[in-house]
């Protein structure tokens, strides 16, 4: 069973959002995601200072089994890249809710935020997914 943590918001597409205290967000790609995709390989992480339109594809995950875009699920400005993936994407195994963050992002709009998913939506998105 996937973990889904109560305090982010998330993504039909699996993403996840963690909202930070100076108003910026993270994001990563969720347990799930990362469950079904196996042990990644590389990550590439977007280039800081570029805008984006939320659902933009701004990053790529690949696995020994496959390649995924990631996806923005907000519109905004990209502030920081987790560099470290580049040299150890495992990272977003191992550690997919914290270390395994991917992007951090100024929303031009906190209420695309709200609209995301909360933990009991996305929760419900993966029991449909199973059946």
């Amino acid at each position: 069973m996937s973990t889904v943590l109560e305090n982010y918001k998330y993504t039909k597409t699996h993403e996840w959002v963690k909202v930070e205290d100076d108003g910026s967000v993270l994001v990563g790609i969720t347990d799930h995601a990362q469950d079904a995709l196996g042990e990644l390989v590389f990550v590439e992480i977007p280039d800081q200072g570029i805008n984006v339109v939320a659902g933009d594809a701004v990053a790529v995950v690949e696995s020994v089994k496959s390649a995924s875009d990631i996806y923005s699920p907000v519109s905004g400005e990209i502030i920081a890249s987790n560099e470290e993936l580049e040299a150890t994407p495992e990272l977003v195994n191992e550690d997919a809710f914290e270390r395994g963050w991917i992007f951090r992002l100024q929303p031009t709009d906190m209420g695309e935020v709200e609209e995301l998913l909360d933990a009991s939506a996305y929760q419900a998105q993966l029991d449909d997914e199973d059946h």
